[in-house]
């Protein structure tokens, strides 16, 4: 229940949160909450990709990407996500989830949550997705011209081209799962 009065807080204080460049990496301050905790009374691991989201959301406001996806009658679609943790996060610490769009390719969108405590990273969660209209799904070129970014991607890490290509293998045996049945 309490990601959505934190989604609430974030689309209230909207009109007031500066507007920032599609490139930039955009700071998101939370604090954690009982309802976040797991038995061992730290952050449990869904949570932090559910913070991801609520921070996801920050980005595409403060970055203009909701115009473009509304231009598009568009969804953002989370295809995969990945997580990796390092430290734990208590109750009622504060702490910053650092957004940022790693790039692109001919279908996906890559961002990178990190998650931040006194300048020291907790844990990161990247995402793939994509926006879709309908049945259809944007480029992703196209749709961060819309933004005003070069249509090209910056570099892609390796890691995240080999963290696709295993999403992408996955989904093939899930299909070919499907198929046996």
């Amino acid at each position: 229940m309490n990601l959505w009065f934190r989604l609430s807080k974030l689309l209230l204080s909207r009109p007031w949160r500066r507007q920032v460049s599609p490139d930039s990496t955009i700071i998101t301050t939370m604090r954690v909450w009982p309802f976040d905790l797991d038995i061992n009374r730290h952050v449990t691991n869904g949570r932090y990709f559910s913070m991801a989201d609520i921070a996801r959301m920050d980005y595409l406001f403060r970055s203009g990407a909701y115009k473009v996806a509304l231009e598009h009658k568009a969804l953002p679609i989370v295809g995969d996500n990945w997580g990796k943790f390092r430290k734990e996060l208590k109750l009622f610490q504060k702490f910053e989830i650092h957004t940022r769009m790693l790039g692109w390719d001919e279908k996906w969108i890559f961002v990178q949550h990190d998650f931040k405590r006194h300048n020291r990273v907790l844990g990161s969660v990247i995402m793939r997705g994509v926006f879709r209209a309908g049945r259809n799904i944007l480029k992703p070129g196209a749709f961060v011209e819309g933004m005003g970014l070069p249509s090209e991607s910056p570099t892609l890490p390796s890691w995240i081209s080999q963290w696709s290509d295993s999403c992408d293998a996955l989904s093939e045996n899930i299909r070919e799962a499907e198929q046996q049945v």
